[in-house]
This record gives structure tokens, sequence and C-alpha cells, in this order.
């Protein structure tokens, strides 16, 4: 029965399970065969109904039924409420409302630094894209033309470029912030799968967040163009912007591209920028050019807000 419960809970609840990036895959044969059988449900169970009635559950207002499944989230994953803007639970009218709680102003210092991390969570991978393959885990990589929805032209710019991909456990602050200043230029949306996102679907996945559904997003900066890709999983209810609002259209949806006008969005560092309706990974797409990463990155580290991700070099 437990390894039944483990199954399930990593092939339904993958991001919003207390699996963690700084904590290694157990490699021996029953956890292997474990973590194979957890894949395996991932491409049977019905994920676009999963997530439809997670997102539903999500956005309900319950009272007292609301409270109670928040205080059981606050405890399982050791949430910090002390952070929060509004720390007392009762407060929060549906789930989403706790999930995407704003953090108080001091919660979270500001480094000096030419690109500083977006999120709250664990470093999944960072490095350089060689040729343009990304590495998403051992044995596994994916373009970024497939991560950028067949957009070849924008692809070619990032050509050995480098990238990071930051995965947002549960137990973090759950909004997205611009890792520098930059012009909005274009956001796409790109409907797609909703495999669960952790280690042992990164590992057993080609190709995971060039699969899932994503929000692209494409800004211009002092330092050249980037990308910040949203990428969903199950049951995350919606990804949405600060000047869209919620980008999902009903599943199944359509590639849907929006342009923007030259300097008719623009959004300073540190500036909050989208948000997860329950959570996912972001991957960072940066242009060719001498970049250094916080040399305390590696794989696995949690990572906060408003920290240095990168200089350039």
């Amino acid at each position: 029965m437990h390894r039944l419960f483990y199954c399930l809970h990593t092939a339904i609840l993958g991001t919003c399970g207390r699996y963690h990036y700084n904590r290694p895959l157990i490699a021996h044969p029953e956890s292997c065969v474990l973590n194979r059988l957890a894949v395996s449900l991932q491409y049977l169970l019905p994920k676009q109904a999963i997530t439809v009635f997670a997102g539903w559950v999500a956005n309900a207002r319950m009272g007292w039924v609301t409270t109670a499944i928040i205080r059981w989230f606050v405890a399982r994953y050791s949430v910090n409420m002390q952070e929060a803007v509004e720390p007392d639970i009762k407060r929060y009218a549906s789930f989403n409302e706790f999930f995407t709680r704003p953090l108080r102003p001091d919660a979270r210092p500001v480094a000096e630094a030419t690109w500083l991390c977006p999120v709250d969570g664990a470093i999944s991978q960072i490095g350089p894209i060689i040729g343009d393959q990304i590495f998403q885990a051992k044995g596994h990589h994916y373009s970024t033309t497939a991560l950028l929805a067949g957009n070849q032209a924008l692809a070619d710019e990032f050509q050995d470029g480098h990238f990071a991909t930051l995965y947002l456990s549960p137990r973090d602050y759950h909004r997205i912030h611009m890792p520098c200043d930059g012009h909005l230029l274009r956001m796409t949306y790109v409907p797609g799968d909703l495999f669960s996102v952790n280690p042992v679907t990164a590992q057993g996945v080609p190709g995971l967040f060039a699969r899932n559904e994503r929000v692209v997003c494409e800004f211009d900066s002092a330092h050249g163009k980037f990308v910040l890709v949203l990428v969903g999983a199950t049951i995350v209810g919606s990804m949405a912007t600060t000047w869209h609002g919620v980008v999902n259209p009903p599943r199944p949806g359509n590639i849907s591209v929006w342009e923007y006008a030259e300097h008719q969005i623009h959004l300073k560092q540190n500036e909050e920028m989208g948000r997860f309706l329950l959570g996912s990974t972001v991957v960072l797409l940066f242009p060719k050019q001498p970049l250094q990463f916080n040399p305390v990155w590696q794989e696995g580290r949690p990572i906060q807000l408003g920290e240095a991700m990168a200089n350039r070099g």
C-alpha cells in the first residue's frame, strides 16, 4: 500500500509533493522500479480532468473547509506564514488566494546583480545551451525550438546561450518577478501536456518542459533579449501575468500570440510579472554572451527571490 501511495503521489501530486530537487533520487532497485511505475502512470491518468478539478477546488470559497485545507497544507509543507502580508490563514477566502499570497516588503532582501533570481524554489538545472540543446536530466535534452513552440527565428537568438530551470516547491512563494528591467515584446500561450514536474519525471519523461503547457514571455533589456517561460503541470489550474491576467484559454486550447508595441509594457527589475495558480517551473533563456552564474548556484540548491543569479562576464 505504501508503494502504491508513493507512485500515485509522485504521478498526480508531483508539483505539490514533498519532492525537492535538493534531495537526490534513491537509486536502489526497488525505488527505480517505483519511479518507472510513477512515470508510466503519468501517461495513463486523466491529467486534464484532474487539473480542471484541482483548479475548481483551489478557486472555491468554502468557508471553514477552505480554512481546513489551508491549515493542513501549511502544516504538511512547513509554510512560513510570518513572511506573508497576511499571516492569518482564516483571512484567505480561497486556496488560490492563500497560494498566491504576497510577501512582506522586507521578506526578501534584494541583491545587486545583472540578473536576480525571479522566484523562490530550487535549481533544477543551469548551464550553457549546447547549440540548441537544453539539458533536462541525465540522458535527456530538449531543443530551444521545441520549448518556444517551433519559433525557429527566436530559438536561433539563443543558440549557444545560457539557461536556468527553476522549480517551485509547495512551500514557496508562487509569484514570479523580473530578473532585470525589461520591455515586453511578445507573449505566447502554448497548449501541451500536463505531466507532473519533479526529479522523477525530469529523468523519465523526454522533453518534459517542451511538452507541458506553457506561457513564453519575450523581453528586451539593456543586456539583450531574454525569454522567461512559465511551465504548467498536473493540477496547475492556470498561469497569469500582471499585464494580461489569466492566460490559459479553456483546455484544450490553440497556440495564442500577443504582440506588444515598443515600450508599451516596461517592467522593473524585481517587479512582479506573473504567478502560478498552483505551481510548477520557470525556464529562463539568455543569449550568447559572457555570463557568469552565481558560483553558489548548483543543481538542487534552494533559492530565494531577489538573490543574485548571474552577472555579465
